[in-house]
């Protein structure tokens, strides 16, 4: 099965831009993320277009977050990333001419129509903030066990 990871690499991405001060480079992210520069410059260029973060060039550049963490939720990203597909499931036909498989079509289409609505509902309802916020959480818990 073919999975798309781009979210889940943006929201890594986001947070580790979130705790840094100033921007950071490609390749910094890269790192981060065990990504080639060009392809975190690819899904930057997305987060770019939808107005979330922001690139300076020069010795000191990079990628930046420039909208309000609290505003920002899993939703809007999925949505900037292009709305990849939810879920691997699918029909064996779209259109098939056999009634066994229409009927299946349709008790499955429902199906996942549903659970990619009530996901997205969800996505709805989450923010980068909210990651940062359990990231801190988990990073002090860590640091206290270390003592």
């Amino acid at each position: 099965m073919i999975r798309d990871s781009r979210l889940s690499s943006v929201l890594h991405a986001l947070l580790h831009m979130a705790e840094h001060d100033g921007p950071m480079t490609s390749e910094a992210l890269g790192r981060c993320l065990a990504a080639n520069p060009v392809v975190v410059r690819r899904t930057m260029g997305l987060l770019r277009d939808a107005g979330l973060v922001a690139s300076e060039r020069g010795h000191a550049g990079g990628w930046r977050i420039v909208a309000d963490l609290e505003t920002v939720s899993l939703r809007r990203l999925h949505e900037a990333l292009g709305e990849p597909a939810i879920h691997a499931l699918g029909h064996r036909h779209e259109t098939p001419s056999c009634l066994v498989e229409q009927a299946v079509n349709a008790a499955l289409g429902q199906a996942m129509a549903e659970a990619e609505a009530l996901l997205l509902d969800r996505f709805a309802q989450v923010t980068l903030a909210d990651l940062a916020r359990d990231f801190a959480r988990r990073h002090a818990e860590v640091r206290a066990q270390k003592g």
